[in-house]
């Protein structure tokens, strides 16, 4: 059976309001407010729960938020990894849901060496057939090349997803993760060009998979997704038809729903379907999509 563990290396408790005729400059009262735990990869952690998938959440936390960080993935049926650090406070973001989606996000507590050794100890149990997940970018207080250093420490046929932006998921691509899942623009921006369509993305994907990537999942928001797979398969879907109602969570939701689907078939196809309507189905829903949100939009998607 295959074990799965996701990687939050800086998670967080999201706090988040709406505030009506919100004026800058005054005080203002909230109508709504949600306090919830976040980061990438316990996102991805909660879409596989909530398709039937078991994970544990590996990662830092500190302070009191870190504490209520911890509760909620308990109460979410998550495994819990999480290291609890002496000093510092997991960070709060707060997103003004009223005012265009704008965010504050906290800074979160320093990592040191001894405490990155301690993730790593962790990450040298995982066994050919796991699955890793290393999601989200990298805090300040560690080097770029972080998850670089966390997949060699892993054992010969643990399959990594690397779904970072940037100089991070570059220097991860030499010891070859299974797939990499950057948007179009972060591919765009890894190779100092724009995309027009679906089509234009799939030699930059070649690209990635010739610098080490296995599998090359780009998610396009209301374009779509594509795929390029390791067998040499391609793969291209638009978005399917839905009211856009939360873009966050998407494409940890798509990625999250691509192994998902692997896991279940061992087909890229198919895979690469549970992946769109994961992500779609997210950007659908207010929070993170159910089980059976996903598997109704995938039913949908496949009949069309």
């Amino acid at each position: 059976m295959n074990r799965i563990y996701t990687v939050t290396l800086n998670p967080s408790l999201d706090y988040t309001v709406s505030v009506e005729g919100f004026r800058l400059g005054y005080t203002n009262r909230t109508k709504t407010e949600l306090l919830t735990v976040g980061g990438k990869g316990i996102n991805v952690s909660t879409v596989l729960q909530s398709l039937g998938l078991e994970s544990t959440a590996l990662g830092f936390v500190a302070g009191f938020t870190g504490q209520e960080a911890a509760r909620q993935l308990a109460g979410r049926g998550i495994g819990n990894g999480l290291i609890m650090l002496e000093r510092g406070l997991t960070r709060i973001n707060v997103k003004l849901q009223s005012v265009e989606g704008t965010e504050i996000n906290g800074q979160g507590p320093d990592i040191s060496k001894e405490n990155l050794a301690m993730l790593e100890e962790r990450l040298s149990g995982l066994a050919a057939g796991d699955v890793l997940f290393l999601s989200g970018s990298i805090p300040a207080s560690l080097p770029e090349d972080t998850y670089l250093r966390m997949m060699g420490k892993l054992a010969e046929g643990v399959l990594t997803v690397v779904d970072v932006s940037g100089q991070g998921l570059v220097k991860a691509l030499p010891l070859h993760p299974f797939l990499v899942k950057p948007n179009q623009h972060e591919l765009g921006e890894i190779f100092g060009v724009a995309f027009d369509d679906r089509a234009s993305v799939l030699p930059y994907a070649k690209k990635l998979q010739e610098m080490g990537a296995r599998n090359v999942l780009v998610s396009m928001a209301g374009q779509g997704a594509v795929l390029l797979a390791e067998d040499g398969g391609a793969f291209e879907s638009p978005a399917p038809a839905g009211k856009l109602v939360n873009g966050v969570g998407a494409g940890d939701s798509m990625a999250a729903g691509f192994m998902a689907g692997w896991l279940e078939k061992q087909d890229y196809s198919h895979a690469f379907y549970m992946g769109v309507a994961a992500g779609s189905a997210t950007a659908f829903s207010e929070g993170l999509a159910s089980g059976e949100e996903i598997r109704e939009l995938y039913r949908r998607m496949r009949v069309i």
